[in-house]
């Protein structure tokens, strides 16, 4: 039977450099989102407002999608990893 792919140790090793950026490029997002939650909430606290609360329940969700989007990165890379060990020991 013949081979469909030629996995050598490059093939997972070059999802790494994508794999910290993406995870870089939205920790920078769940900064920036988790800043602006606190302020609105400080404005909130001392004028409450229906449309500060809506707003911060809006940024939650997306702080909610960019931690389940690096879980997923994350996992990813571990696959990489056990996908380089598996070349590594050639059982692949």
């Amino acid at each position: 039977m013949q081979q469909l792919f030629d996995i050598n140790i490059a093939t997972p090793h070059c999802s790494f450099r994508r794999f910290r950026l993406l995870l870089l490029a939205y920790t920078n997002r769940f900064l920036a989102l988790a800043a602006l939650i606190r302020e609105l909430h400080s404005k909130n606290k001392t004028n409450p407002n229906e449309v500060l609360k809506g707003q911060i329940d809006n940024l939650k969700r997306r702080i909610h999608l960019i931690r389940t989007m690096q879980a997923w990165a994350f996992g990813s890379l571990f696959i990489c990893v056990v996908c380089m060990l598996l070349v590594l020991l050639h059982l692949v």
